[in-house]
């Protein structure tokens, strides 16, 4: 039972030193990840039309 009381402090103890991130940065981040999918989407979307093509000239 000592073991979990200490547990349960150590963690404790470690929460309140967590640095949690602004809310700039966290938009900022957003902003990117929106970026990345509609770039990434798009790169997937023309490499899709491509070799549907390509397989659509072969047979």
């Amino acid at each position: 039972m000592k073991k979990l009381i200490d547990y349960i402090k150590a963690v404790r103890l470690e929460w309140f030193k967590i640095t949690w991130p602004t809310r700039d940065a966290v938009i900022r981040a957003v902003i990117m990840i929106f970026i990345f999918a509609g770039l990434l989407s798009l790169f997937l979307f023309v490499v899709d039309s491509v070799l549907n093509l390509l397989v659509n000239w072969v047979f």
